[in-house]
């Protein structure tokens, strides 16, 4: 049951948040951190449960629909309790780098903040795939709001593309379900949505490619890859800076759990044959964004860019579909959440100060703001993969494992990690040395990080060093999980993805 309470506390918290506003425009932002810091310690409570026969930490399930087999099914285990964990953490530092942003309908706000959260977690633990696509798109029409209400100049532009992208890549998902569905009443005379059930269904050919594909465009869209990328720079460019940050850190995992989860083991032998495609997108991904962020002067958008460039090895690791690869994409998930995030809230800290994303208006910044300056190093440095870090250890098991299945495309992508070290390190030349600039902005309001963001900034830096010096307290618990899923396909998908 602590599924649903997890669930649930967001929400009923978010409902409370909005009805809070009429008594005191300062409650929402309170009942929502509570509501945040309250599922987060329940979340604790699993990384001490013991697992069952099958791996599950925590799983409830209850007839929902029984006419056309759709259950209530939720369950956890090691690889979810770890999102669980990062969206609970990152739900916290969302509410914090909202505190001062959001003035206006903060009750409205806050309600589709934790309603976002409350569909990430549901989209980590449903194991119905009709519940699943449910949460799918409870998570997307609350962030609609959040970019559309509170975004920045062009936010009705980037809120709808960022709606089209996910609602119709969502409706081939719910399409490929149904088709799954259907097979399974045809091969057993039932109707289920479980995924157990589903992972029996014998498709073959062009017909499970065609299915196979209904979620990996939904999936990759989502994470995002090339060539189903383009609604993410704009997004992150007008989102609020809490948008931003549960985007960047949340919101692009689930398509990345997609395929860990859903994807590749529902339809094996269509994946093994797609391996070698998909790898390839990996790799342009990562090197034709990394490319592009070159171009920006845009702060966000130059980050976005490099959000997908660095995404691209979770899909690198993914298709690679051995157990490095895998614990490789996984922690580059983890890592890249905590790197991420912190990079957009401190460009959106920048905006909220001098109200400009445009780099060539900044310089000259690390006298006045040095707090803000050292902080911007460390996750620059983090991102760009320095060892002792997490997206280190997460790059270089996805490589690795990588390495195994295709050394080309490896090499390759390889590339990756140079062009990121000197963008990442371009832009702190860029903003924080040289010549002050304050010609374009009033910088009466260019002040430090206050002691409450040297907070969220300090957890979040503690993550990543924790993740790089300690990296096997993650690796152990996503272990189990990855191995089972490896189970039967590991040998198979390696020979077709080295042909």
């Amino acid at each position: 049951m602590i599924l649903v309470w997890l669930i649930s506390i967001l929400f009923v918290g978010g409902v409370i948040a909005w009805l809070s506003e009429r008594i005191n425009p300062n409650f929402p932002r309170l009942i929502a951190l509570i509501t945040v810091l309250l599922d987060l310690a329940l979340m604790l409570t699993l990384l001490g449960a013991e697992p069952s026969s099958g791996g599950w930490v925590a799983s409830v399930e209850a007839d929902w629909i029984p006419r056309f087999g759709i259950s209530f099914y939720l369950a956890a285990d090691g690889l979810s309790v770890l999102l669980l964990l990062l969206t609970g953490f990152l739900g916290v530092i969302a509410v914090g780098s909202a505190w001062d942003e959001i003035k206006e309908r903060s009750g409205f706000f806050y309600f589709n903040l934790l309603w976002t959260l409350a569909g990430v977690l549901g989209v980590f633990a449903a194991l119905d795939l009709f519940l699943f696509f449910f949460f799918w798109e409870v998570m997307l029409i609350p962030m609609y709001f959040i970019i559309a209400i509170w975004g920045h100049e062009n936010k009705n532009y980037a809120a709808m593309k960022f709606f089209i992208f996910t609602q119709v890549t969502g409706m081939l998902m719910l399409v490929s379900i149904l088709a799954l569905a259907y097979f399974h009443y045809v091969q057993n005379g039932v109707i289920s949505f479980n995924y157990h059930d589903l992972l029996t269904v014998q498709t073959s050919g062009s017909l499970e490619m065609w299915i196979m594909l209904g979620f990996f465009i939904a999936f990759t869209t989502k994470l995002p890859s090339v060539p189903f990328h383009a609604w993410l720079p704009d997004a992150h460019s007008q989102a609020p800076t809490a948008g931003s940050v549960i985007l960047a850190g949340v919101l692009l995992k689930t398509g990345a759990y997609g395929l860990i989860r859903f994807a590749v083991p529902l339809f094996p032998e269509a994946s093994m044959s797609f391996a070698p495609i998909a790898m390839t997108l990996a790799a342009i991904s990562i090197l034709y964004c990394a490319k592009v962020a070159f171009a920006q002067t845009d702060i966000k958008r130059l980050i976005a860019y490099t959000s997908v460039s660095h995404m691209g090895f979770v899909t690198l690791g993914v298709y690679a579909w051995n157990e490095q690869a895998l614990q490789g994409a996984v922690m580059t998930m983890l890592a890249h959440g905590l790197s991420a995030a912190a990079l957009f809230m401190l460009a959106g800290g920048l905006q909220h100060r001098i109200h400009t994303r445009s780099m060539p208006d900044m310089g000259g910044f690390w006298a006045k703001v040095p707090r803000m300056a050292v902080v911007a190093l460390f996750f620059s440095v983090a991102a760009l993969g320095m060892p002792g870090l997490g997206n280190f250890i997460g790059e270089f098991l996805a490589l690795l494992g990588a390495f195994q299945a295709n050394i080309t495309l490896t090499v390759v992508s390889a590339f990756g990690l140079i062009l990121a070290s000197v963008y990442s390190l371009w832009v702190i030349q860029k903003i924080f040395h040289g010549e002050y600039k304050n010609s374009e902005f009033d910088d009466s309001h260019l002040t430090d990080l206050t002691r409450r963001e040297m907070v969220y900034f300090g957890a979040m830096m503690i993550g990543l060093v924790w993740m790089g010096m300690y990296p096997q307290s993650f690796l152990a618990m996503s272990q189990p999980v990855l191995l089972e899923l490896l189970n039967g396909t590991e040998e198979l998908f390696a020979a077709v993805v080295q042909n």
